[in-house]
């Protein structure tokens, strides 16, 4: 399930909605705050009329971050995301459903090669299981459809923008799967009229992230015989967008708290319909936040609006965390990570009302419920 969050009088009524109180977790830092203040231009709670006093950065800063301001998001020296850097020219052939028999020779892979549709989808369409073995004079459908084929460096996210369709509806016409990294070379189907060329405003829409966007489709796909990239160390080191990082292959312990705070908003359904897919946790501004387990920098930037600065860590074993509306990133996409190892500075960037936490854990796509997973203090 996807995080959505509404703009303008919907904005309004999910900040109504925000008064929940604190539930067990850590200790809380300081008082909850108040939702019930009048709403500012932004739709969230109005600001505290005390001044605020923000700390000197801290040790760790690295030249080359932008000015902080209220609502903005520092970062670190970073390469630009995958799917910014490999633009996809929307040149997919239109194969016709048809029938092919197996010549002497044959593999499904030449199958594909010569009639111009994916490998995938043929041996969906003709219930072929591992090792897709296809014997001489066999006949096999051809399933018609839009296919692209991958180039080394495209993302699924970057894909979907070309079309102009959205990228969660390319991964369901394709039956793809964890870990959802693209091959060079791979043909996967386009859905839609692909006799429509699609509006600016279309693609525009199809290029409106979410985490699960991210999650499934911002990997490049690698070169044949490209490997993984090994972590880095610290950000300093920045790794080309065209990398490929993989995410550590086991969970390493459990889980700690990402910060000390009061859960001012719970997981699940709100009371107006909207759903949490994490939880929020109420921290004064620049409180540090820490990595909830080891783990690989799978995106660190702020191309989400609505979380404003963003890390997403993955973890091994399926297990993924998410961190919302920091207003200073300290860490860089393929940077590994150590278990409390401080990430980020907490903010109030994206739609958050204040100086808050969004924290997700999720296994494979689905979202968990952090305090099911998170000790009891």
């Amino acid at each position: 399930m996807r995080l959505r969050i509404a703009t303008g009088a919907a904005l309004v009524a999910l900040t109504a909605t925000a008064c929940i109180p604190a539930v067990d977790g850590p200790p809380a830092a300081y008082p909850v705050p108040a939702y019930d203040q009048p709403a500012d231009d932004r739709g969230g709670a109005a600001a505290a009329e005390t001044p605020r006093s923000d700390p000197p950065p801290p040790p760790e800063d690295l030249p080359g971050r932008r000015p902080i301001e209220r609502g903005d998001v520092a970062m670190p020296r970073t390469a630009r995301p995958a799917w910014e850097a490999r633009p996809v020219t929307p040149d997919a052939q239109i194969v016709a459903p048809t029938r092919y028999v197996v010549a002497a020779g044959d593999s499904l892979q030449r199958v594909a090669d010569r009639t111009g549709a994916g490998a995938d989808a043929i041996a969906r369409a003709n219930a072929l299981a591992p090792p897709f073995t296809i014997r001489i004079g066999q006949t096999l459908a051809i399933p018609g459809g839009r296919y692209h084929l991958v180039r080394p460096g495209e993302t699924g996210i970057a894909i979907g923008r070309a079309y102009g369709v959205e990228w969660s509806r390319i991964v369901a016409a394709n039956s793809l799967s964890e870990p959802y990294v693209l091959r060079a070379g791979q043909r996967i189907l386009i859905p839609g009229d692909p006799d429509r060329q699609p509006s600016r405003a279309e693609r525009a829409a199809a290029f409106r992230l979410d985490i699960d966007d991210i999650l499934t489709g911002g990997e490049p796909a690698p070169a044949p015989r490209q490997t993984p990239a090994r972590p880095v160390a610290n950000p300093r080191r920045v790794l080309p967008p065209s990398a490929v990082v993989a995410a550590p292959a086991r969970l390493q312990g459990g889980f700690v708290w990402p910060v000390d705070g009061p859960v001012v908003r719970r997981f699940g359904p709100g009371r107006s319909g909207e759903r949490n897919d994490g939880i929020t946790i109420a921290v004064p501004l620049s409180t540090p936040v820490r990595a909830t387990a080891d783990g690989v920098v799978a995106y660190a930037g702020d191309g989400i609006a609505a979380l404003g600065g963003l890390i997403i860590i993955r973890h091994g074993n399926g297990w993924t965390s998410v961190y919302g509306y920091a207003r200073k990133l300290l860490v860089q996409r393929g940077q590994s990570v150590r278990r409390g190892e401080t990430i980020a500075l907490s903010g109030d960037t994206g739609f958050a009302d204040q100086p808050e936490l969004h924290f997700e854990l999720r296994k494979g796509r689905t979202p968990m419920d952090p305090q099911t997973q998170l000790p009891r203090n």
